[in-house]
């Protein structure tokens, strides 16, 4: 693993949290702060939610909706390893420990007194003595955590066999679920959010005729790249997800259907759209994105269920200049189009 130092410790007290009601975090001169009824030095560590934070850093907008992972065998991580306090954070969280209040030494285990002052005051299992006081603002305490996303899978116990540790500024955690910036990429992949694959067709779904290629197009600039950014405050790990739509596939619902191009996957142009609309004088073309129905759905219940779905290509971009690749990601829309024998008068 490389190494990754983290920033100045004092910026993370925001992993702190007080019992009382009503407590926000408030930014000061400092780093971030406290706020509330209680004094600030007798703070418990929060509980074991993540103190990363995702935003969408562009395109998406309103109303997106979250992509699938083509490749069904990959997940985001399920848990990992975060900085929670300093070692005087800790010595005040140990300090505090009343009426049934205990400290959690991972994502499902708290702890009493005594436990705390065995393993952290006096150096049990190997740990530093007295918090490692004397090491202050040289390093911090690391605690188990789980995605919120998948935060009831097994998978998600893998973390909790390693109890809350001491790391030095100057390197990495020696564990394979510390935090990095390839991580944080996977947990944001669950926050893009992309805009719904509405397309346009000519002639409208409730005129299409069989063995009549239907045309499917949608305007330029319907799609944009989507990105999340993944990052923990006050360390410098940062990661951006970034998905870009790459096709347009197209399930016509049924067997004897011709899709066009052939595989029904349409191309997205630099511009943003796709496929073309039905132009005068194309009768007797092939469309670039579309379908061509050789049977009535009457004998489907009275509908085809056409599927349309896009591809999103997935990268990333991270502290420390790392980066790559995320598995391709899709979101499906599904029409109930109706399909007409064309009508003939016989005279």
């Amino acid at each position: 693993m490389n190494p990754r130092r983290l920033a100045t410790p004092g910026v993370v007290a925001a992993l702190l949290l007080l019992p009382c009601a009503g407590v926000v975090l408030a930014q000061n001169g400092s780093g971030i702060g406290l706020e509330g009824d209680t004094d600030p030095n007798s703070g418990t560590l929060s509980a074991t939610a993540t103190q990363v934070v995702v935003r969408q850093t562009g395109g998406g907008g309103e109303g997106g909706q979250p992509i699938s992972a083509v490749d069904t065998d990959w997940t985001p991580p399920a848990c990992w390893h975060e900085p929670v306090a300093t070692p005087q954070e800790l010595e005040r969280a140990v300090n505090a420990i009343e009426n049934g209040n205990l400290v959690p030494v991972n994502s499902r285990l708290q702890w009493g007194v005594d436990l705390m002052h065995e393993y952290y005051r006096d150096g049990g299992d190997g740990n530093p003595e007295n918090y490692n006081l004397d090491q202050q603002g040289e390093g911090m305490w690391w605690r188990a955590v789980r995605n919120p996303h998948r935060e009831d899978d097994t998978e998600a116990d893998d973390c909790d066999q390693q109890l809350m540790f001491w790391a030095d500024d100057n390197a990495a955690p020696d564990v394979p679920t510390a935090l990095t910036p390839e991580m944080l990429a996977e947990y944001a992949y669950d926050s893009v959010r992309v805009p719904r694959t509405e397309i346009e067709m000519q002639p409208a779904d409730d005129r299409l005729k069989v063995n009549l290629p239907t045309w499917i197009w949608q305007e330029p600039a319907a799609f944009d790249e989507v990105a999340v950014r993944a990052e923990l405050p006050g360390t410098g790990l940062w990661a951006e997800t970034t998905a870009t739509p790459v096709s347009l596939r197209l399930d016509p619902g049924a067997d004897d259907a011709v899709v066009h191009p052939e595989g029904g996957a349409c191309a997205i142009g630099d511009d943003g759209g796709v496929g073309r609309q039905y132009r005068r004088g194309d009768a007797e073309s092939v469309p670039p994105c579309g379908i061509t129905y050789h049977r009535s759905s009457e004998a489907a219940g009275g509908a085809y269920g056409l599927k349309a779905s896009i591809t999103w290509e997935v990268d990333w971009t991270g502290s420390g200049n790392t980066g790559g690749d995320l598995p391709d990601g899709v979101f499906e829309t599904t029409y109930d189009v109706t399909v007409q024998e064309i009508q003939t008068v016989v005279r």
